[in-house]
Parts: C-alpha cells; structure tokens; sequence
C-alpha cells in the first residue's frame, strides 16, 4: 500500500511540474507565447539515436512550413496603428502610448507591401535545415540523386522550397532538383475540409472555448496604460480587439529586421503574457487537435497527405537510391498531420480546456515558423525487405503510437499497417 501510495505521490508531482512548464518556459523566454509566430528555435537533439547494426539511411519523406513571414492581413497593422493615430489627435496618449505608436509606425514600415512574404530570417531558417539535413544523412543525398520538392502556391512557401534546394545544391552540384508548385497539388500539400472546419467551433464546442477565453481576458491594464482618458478608451475602442493586434504585433516582430531595435513584449506582465498564449493556444487546439467538444475528427483534414505520404514511400523504397521527397505549405497542415500522426503523443483527446498543458497540448512546441517533419528511412541493402523508419519533428527525435523496440527507430511495415487502418476506418465511418 505505501508503495502504491508513494508513485501517485510522484506522478502526481510530474504532472504537476510539467503542467507549470508552460508558464516557466514563457517567463524565461516570452517570444515563445507566439505560438505559430514564434521564430524556428532550432533543433534541441544535436546527437541522433545511431540506428541499429548495417542501418544506412536511404530516403526521406519531409513536410515543412514555409519560414518566417510577415503578418498577412493589412488589417493586423492598420487596426492598432489608427487607433493609436487617433490617440494622438486627440491628445489622449500616454507618454507609454506616443512611444507605442513610433514602435508601431516602425513595424508598419518594414512591413509595407510585404503581406505575408518570407522575411530575410525565413531564408536563413530554410538554408540551415536543409544544410542539416544533408549534414545528418549524407548517404541519402550522395551522387546525382534525386530530390523531388513540391510546395503550395504561396510565394513564401515557394521561396523557401528554393531556399532549401540552393542550399543542398551547394552542398552536392550533382544533385538532380525536380521542383514544381502547381494547383494540381493543392487538394494534397494543403488540403481544406471545408466540413471539418466548420465543424471547428459548433454548439458545445463554442460554449467550451467562448468560457475559457473569457476566463483569460487581461486587457484591461495593457490598454489602459496607453491613454489618458478612460471615456475614449471605454467608448471608442474595443479593448479585447486591441489587446489582441497588439500581442501579435508583439508576437510577429520576431521574425523582422526590427526585432533588433525593438520589443512589446514589456508593455505585458508575465502573467498576461500566459493568459494571452493559453488563449491562442486553445484556438489551435479546437481546430486541429483531438477533442469530443467537436467529435475528435479535425487531424482527419490531412488524411490525403498522409495517404501520398505512404503511397510516395512505397515507391521510392522499390527504389536502389532514391533521394527525397520534400514538400513546403503551412502551419495549419502539419499541425494537424502531427496529431494524425500522434507524434510525440499529440493524439490525445482532450475535453477539458483547462487540462491542455497538463495533457501536453503546448502549440508552439509543433509548429513555429518553418517547422518541419522529417521522417528517415534505413535498411541494411536496397534488397533488404526489413525497413525502419524514424521521424523528427522540428529536428528531434520523435515517438510514434506504434511498438517499437528499437526506438526511435519503427518498422515500415507497423507504420503502414498502422496508419492505413486508421485512415480507413475513418473513411468508412464518414461516408
């Protein structure tokens, strides 16, 4: 009995330490309450797992988001910069607030006519991963193999399939590139079920996330220390609204050239800094992660891309050298394939919002800018039928639901049994 005792007492002390990890994380580094803003960190795993005995890397299938961009609506700059002018018009800016508004104004300059494009620091993120990735498997991209890359129509996620094929061909002039973006790949590399996101927020799923954002609001003090006069603040701004441009314009700097003169991050508390990013980090999770609020089938909205996924390994593995396939789109695709997936336990099905981070829900640990998943294949010879694969998500090392007793490393065989399964029993459920 007291040995049953005491591991309830440790698990309960895990989880209670890992459901604060969130909170320290952000304390000491605020940039990471961006969520899908939040700059690529780099990989944390700089040594791989050595694969088994005569293993040898032989292809790699790869999905990535486009790197760092800039906000892609005019109306995430234009909304907090009126008001602000506003204020200023009518004298009713703090000096706080008249040093917000030239922040602000510096923003919107780097910013002009760059709606949603890759910013400078997206290429360099795009340069490095492929330059790591050659680095790591450097038997997959030997000689005059091929490396055929797709990307969606967005010129961010064109450029930074460019980027990233530069950079290889610097490192082996003989690859040979294939690259195309074509809308014939769109109902693939970024696939819109437009049932499924309708399905996102409806009936008790918008009461559940409604509830839980209201329980987050903290604007109040953060808009109210810009100006003088309450009577404006109360009756020709919509705080909560404000509150929200100017924590993402707080959130997007760090993928500019001004994030080396400037910060909004200190116009919030740290524990505004946490409600904000639980806020957003809820958004992501009603859309695209597992929940009964909203009948547990948002991931299925990549299931084509995991079905080409298998379908180009299969063909590639008949292959001697078969190079790789690389494939650049967004953050609401791999965030959902993630958890299609269930890497890193992803697929966990989550009712209570409040129980997010202790679940192990933290968004921007999947998907900041120019995320990616790589997973890597090995066999001994190319006649060797005993393939193992391993997946890295953002560069690490990641588990699947799948038995292994090698891991990281899984059986090619288990992950397509597995994942076919679990797509067709979806499509069969939802005919």
């Amino acid at each position: 009995m007291k040995k049953i005792f005491l591991l309830i007492m440790v698990l309960t002390a895990v989880m209670a330490v890992d459901a604060q990890k969130p909170v320290q994380e952000l304390k000491e580094n605020a940039s990471l309450s961006a969520s899908n803003f939040t700059a690529y960190p780099g990989p944390t795993q700089w040594k791989l797992t050595p694969p088994p005995a005569g293993m040898k890397p032989f292809y790699l299938s790869h999905y990535g988001r486009h790197g760092s961009r800039y906000m892609s609506k005019m109306q995430e700059y234009d909304k907090l910069l009126d008001v602000l002018q506003q204020g200023e018009r009518l004298h009713v800016l703090t000096p706080l607030g008249e040093d917000v508004l030239q922040r602000v104004t510096a923003v919107c300059k780097e910013a002009e006519g760059r709606l949603g494009e890759l910013t400078p620091l997206g290429r360099e993120q795009m340069q490095m991963i492929a330059k790591r990735m050659v680095e790591r498997f450097p038997e997959v991209f030997e000689g005059t193999v091929t490396v055929d890359a797709r990307s969606t129509l967005y010129s961010r996620c064109i450029l930074s399939m460019e980027f990233s094929l530069l950079q290889m061909v610097k490192m082996n002039p003989r690859l040979n590139i294939v690259s195309d973006a074509s809308a014939s790949d769109q109902s693939v590399l970024s696939f819109n079920d437009k049932e499924l996101m309708q399905n996102i927020l409806a009936d008790d799923a918008r009461k559940a996330f409604d509830a839980y954002c209201r329980s987050k609001a903290c604007w109040e003090r953060v808009i109210g220390q810009l100006f003088t006069d309450t009577a404006f603040v109360n009756s020709q701004i919509d705080g909560e609204r404000l509150n929200y441009y100017l924590f993402r314009m707080a959130s997007t700097i760090q993928n500019m050239e001004v994030r080396k003169q400037l910060t909004f991050y200190d116009l919030f508390t740290d524990e505004e800094i946490y409600m904000n990013w639980q806020a957003t980090n809820a958004y992501w999770f009603m859309g695209y992660g597992y929940t009964q609020l909203n009948g547990n089938k948002q991931p299925f909205m990549q299931r084509r891309l995991l079905r080409r996924i298998i379908s180009d390994a299969d063909s590639c593995l008949k292959l001697k050298h078969p190079g790789a396939t690389l494939r650049f789109g967004h953050d609401t695709v791999l965030l959902p394939l993630v958890c299609l997936m269930g890497l890193n336990g992803y697929d966990k099905s989550i009712r209570d919002l409040n129980y997010l981070e202790k679940r192990g829900w933290v968004d921007y640990r999947v998907f900041p800018m120019a995320a990616n998943m790589q997973i890597v294949f090995y066999r001994k010879s190319p006649g060797d039928s005993d393939v193992l694969l391993k997946v890295l998500l953002n560069e690490n090392e990641a588990t699947l639901p799948l038995p292994a007793d090698q891991a990281p490393y899984y059986r090619w065989s288990d992950f397509k049994e597995y994942y076919m399964k679990l797509l067709d029993s979806y499509e069969e459920n939802n005919q």
